[in-house]
């Protein structure tokens, strides 16, 4: 019941290997994103991102 808020909400986002956190997610619990995960979610945000 968390998920759907949690992507409205930009804090994760559905990708073909699961569910991923988002730059926005890592910044609300005070974290910085690892190189490879701002690749991914780059290359996510070109592609559209979503697999609905």
């Amino acid at each position: 019941m968390v998920e759907p808020y949690l992507l409205q909400q930009g804090l994760i986002q559905r990708t073909p290997r699961g569910r991923m956190l988002s730059t926005a997610g890592f910044k609300h619990i005070g974290l910085n994103p690892p190189s490879e995960v701002l690749v991914q979610l780059d290359l996510l945000a070109q592609m559209g991102g979503d697999d609905e």
